[in-house]
């Protein structure tokens, strides 16, 4: 999900993407390895197993892993021992911490990998049970050492797979809120989808929830759009007499640009603004002047 955040002090877009979609395993394998505290070692390149070591395979019993039952369909203790043995694949190819391993059903982060006392958790995809030997030792070196080659391997592996990733056929229901008592958002939406789009954004808006402010804050999200819900989502403080209508505009033309502009992975984190995403968005017909307003006014939007 993305959103549209303003913060102080930098009050208006960045200028530059601001790091998630060019080259974790594209789109899919999002890698995230926290700066080791101080007491901890860096984290060294990863060393080839001895040659006698066992070399890791699926267990042909394992019906998941055989490929003869989906994850999703199998029992929670059938689940539980294809986690099991793939730990346990994955701990024999490291060497300076052993594995903790979750299996997900995630729809965007394929892989994502954190170190700490001697443990690596691996969040992974259940599409990696039953992986070859290679991919599993290919995580285990990208864990390890970043090795830019494992990554390529483990990219490729997940565009392979990409069926086993469930899509929802249809979005979510939702209850839309979208009359507010100063906007309307769908006739935002509808003009802007006219002027810009052709019609092609099939997105669905709503104002966000309605709650009263509990404690002061330093930063807001005004728009956020949610990939597998189709949804865009606009902050009430928008929904105001002193905020006008180019502004509220201004937000939602943001959102819809998700829709049309790729999101890469670039370094393990998704970008969400890319050049061309940015270049998009300048051509709001009033773009500078809702940066404008935007620094002048959002003391106000933060305080609501």
């Amino acid at each position: 999900m993305d959103s549209y955040a303003s913060a102080l002090p930098s009050m208006s877009p960045p200028s530059k993407p601001r790091a998630p979609s060019a080259s974790e395993p594209a789109g899919n394998l999002a890698v995230q390895l926290p700066t080791p505290e101080p007491s901890e070692s860096p984290p060294q390149p990863s060393e080839s197993p001895p040659a006698d070591a066992p070399v890791a395979q699926p267990p042909a019993e394992d019906p998941i892993a055989a490929g003869t039952l989906a994850y999703t369909d199998a029992t929670a203790d059938q689940q539980e021992h294809s986690r099991n043995e793939l730990q346990d694949r994955l701990t024999a190819y490291l060497t300076k911490a052993r594995a903790r391993v979750i299996l997900t059903d995630n729809l965007h982060t394929m892989l994502s990998i954190k170190r700490g006392q001697g443990v690596l958790t691996f969040r992974m995809h259940h599409m990696f049970v039953g992986a070859p030997s290679v991919v599993v030792r290919a995580v285990a070196r990208y864990a390890q050492s970043q090795d830019r080659d494992s990554a390529n391997l483990l990219r490729d592996y997940v565009d392979a797979n990409e069926p086993l990733i469930r899509r929802r056929e249809q979005p979510r229901p939702i209850t839309l809120d979208v009359e507010g008592r100063y906007h309307n958002l769908q006739q935002v939406f509808d003009e802007l989808n006219d002027e810009y789009f052709d019609g092609a954004i099939e997105a669905r808006i709503t104002w966000g929830p309605r709650a009263r402010r509990k404690r002061s804050r330093d930063s807001i999200k005004l728009g956020s759009y949610t990939v597998e819900d189709q949804l865009i989502r606009i902050h009430p403080v928008l929904d105001a007499a002193d905020v006008p209508y180019f502004f509220v505009a201004w937000i939602v033309y943001h959102e819809m640009l998700h829709e049309v502009h790729d999101m890469p992975v670039v370094d393990g984190r998704r970008v969400y603004h890319t050049r061309e995403f940015r270049r998009a968005e300048a051509q709001f017909d009033r773009y500078a002047e809702a940066v404008m307003w935007e620094k002048a006014n959002l003391h106000k939007l933060l305080e609501r």
